[in-house]
């Protein structure tokens, strides 16, 4: 029977690095990002209730989801983010579920749900356990502005957006500290799968 665990964290603390390293270890991803990149996949029905929602602005030329300029709109207005939430986020959950289920038919031995809202949507009695990745404030908006090009204003709105990362962490089962190096970060991974994530012979 599959183990199944939730991993989570804040914008830009890095999460995908994480996941990453659980998969090269031996772990089955299934990726919420991705989810809901296919749920908003151009003409799809979530997509045309994105833009009755918000207007034809946050429609790229090639017809594809502007996120750019829809993360502009919802950052900003906390209404508009639970309007686009209650369009993509139910999709995402019934193709988590779907995807979860698949990876457990096909035998993985430890299936990673890696999920941004993972404690905001409720979802964490649905795990064996939780693994939070954590970093410092000031390292998260630095990271998230270089990444992102944003400037500290939208930096700051995006993160206060989700549930802090020192509440995440008091709830999470596990932590991982990617506030330093990548190295370190790797081997704190490494680590943990030892004591608690490898597969139970």
């Amino acid at each position: 029977m599959s183990r199944v665990i939730g991993l989570t964290g804040g914008i830009a603390s890095g999460k995908s690095t994480v996941a990453e390293r659980l998969s090269e270890k031996g772990a089955w991803i299934v990726d919420a990002d991705q989810l809901a990149r296919a749920v908003v996949a151009v003409q799809s029905p979530a997509l045309a209730e994105i833009v009755e929602s918000f207007g034809a602005e946050v429609i790229a030329g090639d017809g594809s989801l502007d996120r750019p300029q829809l993360g502009r709109l919802v950052f900003q207005d906390e209404a508009a983010r639970e309007r686009l939430n209650a369009i993509v986020h139910p999709r995402v959950l019934e193709l988590s579920r779907e995807e979860i289920r698949r990876a457990e038919a096909a035998g993985a031995e430890l299936v990673v749900y890696d999920v941004p809202l993972l404690f905001e949507t409720s979802r964490e009695q649905e795990f064996e356990g939780t693994l939070v990745v954590w970093v410092d404030p000031l390292t998260q908006l630095l990271r998230l502005r270089h990444r992102s090009g944003l400037d500290e204003d939208e930096a700051k709105a995006r993160i206060e957006a989700q549930l802090p990362l020192s509440r995440k962490r008091e709830l999470a089962t596990w932590t991982i500290d990617n506030s330093g190096s990548l190295e370190a970060t790797r081997a704190a991974v490494d680590s943990l799968w030892e004591a608690e994530l490898q597969p139970r012979r």
